[in-house]
């Protein structure tokens, strides 16, 4: 189904019970039916939307009224929208800034101080390899990503040697909803671009916040991509990345 519920079997694989919270409820239940099913953890729903203001504060209130306590924190609430800046609508461009940063920083402020204090659990937050470069023709997706690396990175530096983990998984192309929702699919990149399954994505994500890798990047060909990018000219990177955003010919 995506990412976010493959993250969520990861941690129920080893014994986790889980907090699920989207829009959706009805979806939701039918994710924590299978999952408290199959691996016999507490699965509890939540039908919160993270982009309305004060969405993390309300669902952190009812989480903590239902009596339930908070040990990792896994952000991958967002979404994207392909296409130029100018003629957008505007509502859209500030609500991915709203559910991909906003909603994602107040979370991580609510529970960060909890898991400093008993130095353990963490923060997984799901960026996506678009934060290591600027993105034409996706231009607020992109630098959202960009500032959800930058901020796991630097929690990261401040969680050193604390037993609080800090993880930023950063995916390429995933199969999921997302590709059809952001419009993506009709972008050369879209249309080129090796897809990989969404649970190797989420097993690579929660392996490397079990090792409190700072940074994980999957697939090979996407690890090769972030490393290089540094060493590009800038313009010859936004030529690139406008060219791969651009609707396929026909």
């Amino acid at each position: 189904m995506g990412i976010g519920v493959d993250l969520a079997e990861c941690f129920a694989v080893d014994g986790y019970d889980l907090i699920l919270t989207a829009r959706s409820e009805a979806a939701l239940r039918e994710v924590a039916a299978r999952l408290s099913a199959t691996y016999g953890v507490k699965a509890t729903v939540f039908a919160v939307d993270l982009s309305q203001r004060g969405g993390g504060t309300r669902l952190a209130e009812a989480i903590r009224g239902a009596g339930l306590n908070v040990e990792v924190l896994v952000n991958n609430a967002g979404f994207g929208q392909a296409g130029a800046f100018a003629g957008s609508n505007l509502e859209s461009q500030v609500g991915m800034i709203d559910l991909n940063d906003r909603a994602l920083v107040e979370l991580t402020h609510i529970y960060w101080p909890n898991m400093l204090a008993k130095k353990r659990g963490g923060v997984l937050n799901v960026a996506s390899l678009a934060a290591f470069v600027p993105g034409p023709l996706m231009a607020v997706y992109y630098a959202s990503k960009a500032f959800v690396l930058s901020f796991s990175e630097a929690l990261w530096e401040e969680a050193r040697d604390t037993g609080v983990h800090v993880t930023c998984l950063c995916p390429g192309a995933t199969k999921s909803k997302f590709r059809e929702r952001a419009g993506t699919g009709a972008t050369r990149f879209g249309q080129t671009a090796a897809v990989m399954d969404s649970m190797p994505v989420a097993q690579a994500g929660y392996e490397g916040f079990r090792q409190n890798q700072r940074v994980a990047i999957t697939g090979k060909g996407n690890r090769r991509t972030a490393r290089m990018v540094p060493f590009l000219p800038r313009t010859v990177v936004l030529k690139m990345v406008r060219n791969m955003q651009s609707l396929a010919a026909p």
